[in-house]
């Protein structure tokens, strides 16, 4: 019994570890969307500003993305005040897949109403389009 319980642990255990590596750790900088990985990836030209922990450490500026950010986020700050990166509107995402611009978006399974967010596009990683409340809707997910 003791076996089989240890077992049972060890899978579980293995099964979170697995869900926690799935999600991404989300980041903002310039105002957009990103994750941390995007930005560690060119650490020469991005510094980070300021790690958020909690929801409730969020400042005024951040909060609209709070639903998304469930998990914290670290913002990051262009060295040279220098964007390396495209940025696109989920307005402007939709057009490209002749979806109506005021249709939400999904980013991760959360809900984006304000299509004037912007994104790094770099972060899709896969896009589908899905019926939603009768409307072609755009889902991107962020890990593959």
């Amino acid at each position: 019994m003791k076996k089989l319980l240890y077992s049972f642990l060890l899978l579980s255990s293995a099964a979170l570890v697995a869900q926690q590596k799935a999600s991404p750790k989300f980041a903002i900088a310039d105002h957009a969307i990103g994750t941390v990985d995007m930005f560690n990836a060119k650490k020469s030209s991005v510094q980070v500003l300021k790690v958020y922990g909690t929801l409730a450490s969020l400042p005024q500026n951040l909060k609209k993305y709070s639903k998304l950010f469930t998990k914290g986020v670290t913002e990051y700050k262009f060295k040279d005040g220098k964007n390396i990166f495209d940025t696109m509107s989920l307005a402007e995402i939709n057009t490209q897949h002749g979806i109506s611009q005021d249709t939400s978006v999904f980013i991760d399974g959360v809900e984006f109403n304000d299509t004037t967010t912007l994104i790094y596009p770099q972060i899709k990683k896969k896009t589908e389009e899905k019926m939603h409340n009768g409307k072609k809707t755009l889902f991107i997910s962020t890990t593959e």
